[in-house]
């Protein structure tokens, strides 16, 4: 039986690691706030972590790399950090004259 707890603990404290951050799953696990909000990384970091996510998930669930990315956008759109150096200019105003 997968653990799913174990995962989602590996996976924040690889997430911080690839962000640079010293911080651990235990630093963060009482928190009621939204702690994910208050720490950011680059979107080369974020892509470096999917990749690693995305075959950690693959191994430990033993399923198919397109079931672990959509368990990596789960994850990621609940415990994902922001992406601090997204172009600030790119918006949807620019698509309304098509």
């Amino acid at each position: 039986m997968v653990d799913k707890d174990k995962i989602v603990k590996h996976l924040i404290n690889k997430m911080f690691e690839y962000a640079h951050i010293p911080q651990t799953y235990d630093d963060i696990k009482d928190r009621k706030d939204d702690w994910y909000r208050e720490f950011t990384m680059t979107q080369q970091q974020s892509n470096a972590f999917k990749d690693y996510a995305v075959r950690y998930l693959k191994k430990e669930l033993k399923t198919s790399y397109y079931k672990a990315d959509t368990e990596f956008q789960w994850f990621d759109l609940m415990w994902g950090l922001k992406i601090s150096d997204l172009d600030k200019n790119d918006n949807f105003e620019d698509l309304e004259g098509e």
